[in-house]
């Protein structure tokens, strides 16, 4: 095993991989972070109202530093969390567990206690996880690129091949076998990383099955109209529209100038707002009670039909379900979500049915946002330890 917690392992301890792809998965640090017992999972999970029966071992987390690439391409570096069973045999599974949004780095599973539940899940039963904190958050460098699902994948899809690197001194073997499943705007990130894997993007790993939880799946028919219909929440609807156009206006022109879409006085504090350092709350207070009220009028409009570099931005994220998985897949969503509404969950499963894909729609029934991925965890470990079959 490594050292304690909080010591750095150096890369030299590490086999290289990767180098054939430019780099690209390297592993740079190993940290341990977390170390918990059977009975303290059980007793965490509970805590959370998070079902306990497939719960078997103990596990050990561990920070990863790894090269992958930014939006451009360019070399760059990002953080994850790997959490492995103490117990089980030597060759493992390996879970994707991509998180929701989050504006503050600190709150990444890499680097904070509350972004690791799902792992702690999903390495208790018996397999290795992988959770990237994605571009820009955790201790990787720059700005998040929010919702760019391209970066999200090349993200997760290097960190499984740090991870795989990381096993080995720990004399565990990741034998390639990928369960992926993420929450909210992981829930994206879950399908496009599993539509890379089956297309060969990422060699040495072999897709599952694929289980992700309340996602924005749906950008232009679902998502932003319910932005202005009522079926988003107002400060969700706020904070939501606001982080994508700040984030994506450095892939895609939507503006040279927030005042061109927002309202004074939120134009001149919201690009400063998602630095990486805010907290969700901080940044809704400094912000306006609603979408209407937060953008200009005719931006407002636009929502309708988006044009430009907002439409761009829209299309080049909106297409994470058009594809048909060679495996099963398990939509979860809740009927009373008004964060990422149970439509995009519905437009998903229509698409990947309607390309011949093995797809059911679980409705967890009244539950809102964040109770969702509570209430589906515990099936999804279920149907996960099963081999998804």
């Amino acid at each position: 095993m490594l050292a304690g917690a909080g010591a750095t392992v150096a890369p030299a301890a590490f086999a290289a991989e990767g180098n054939a792809a430019g780099g690209r998965g390297q592993l740079l640090s190993v940290v341990p972070v977390a170390a918990r017992g059977k009975a303290e999972i059980v007793r965490e999970l509970d805590a959370q109202h998070i079902g306990t029966d497939s719960v078997r071992y103990g596990v050990h987390a561990y920070r990863l530093t790894y090269r992958t690439v930014d939006p451009y391409g360019r070399p760059t570096t990002a953080t994850g969390l790997l959490t492995l069973p103490d117990g089980g045999g030597h060759r493992l599974a390996i879970v994707s567990d991509t998180h929701g949004t989050m504006s503050d780095r600190a709150y990444a599973p890499s680097v904070s206690e509350d972004a690791r539940a799902p792992s702690y899940l999903f390495a208790s039963t018996g397999r290795a996880v992988a959770a990237p904190d994605y571009l820009g958050l955790g201790e990787g460098p720059g700005p998040h690129p929010y919702m760019d699902a391209r970066s999200a994948v090349t993200a997760a899809a290097d960190l499984l091949r740090a991870a795989r690197t990381a096993a080995r001194p720990l004399g565990r073997t990741i034998d390639g076998d990928l369960y992926a499943s993420g929450f909210s705007q992981g829930g994206p990130a879950a399908m496009a990383l599993g539509r890379a894997v089956q297309a060969g993007d990422v060699p040495g790993f072999r897709l599952k099955a694929l289980a992700p939880v309340s996602g924005p799946y749906d950008l232009l028919g679902t998502q932003v109209p319910a932005m202005t219909d009522g079926r988003v929440n107002d400060i969700s609807g706020v904070f939501y529209l606001s982080y994508f156009l700040v984030a994506q206006n450095r892939l895609h022109p939507i503006y040279k100038d927030p005042s061109e879409i927002f309202r004074q006085p939120y134009a001149d504090r919201v690009e400063r707002l998602f630095d990486g350092r805010h907290e969700d709350e901080d940044i809704v207070r400094q912000l306006a009670p609603n979408v209407k009220e937060l953008v200009t009028a005719d931006f407002y409009q636009g929502l309708d039909h988006p044009t430009g570099g907002l439409a761009e931005a829209l299309r080049a994220n909106d297409g994470t379900c058009d594809w048909k998985p060679d495996v099963p897949v398990r939509l979860y969503a809740g009927d009373s979500d008004t964060d990422v509404p149970i439509g995009n969950a519905r437009a998903c499963e229509r698409t990947l049915a309607a390309k011949g894909a093995r797809v059911r729609l679980l409705d967890l029934g009244a539950v809102g946002h964040q109770a969702s991925e509570r209430a589906a965890l515990a099936g999804i470990a279920r149907w996960f330890g099963g081999g998804a079959k």
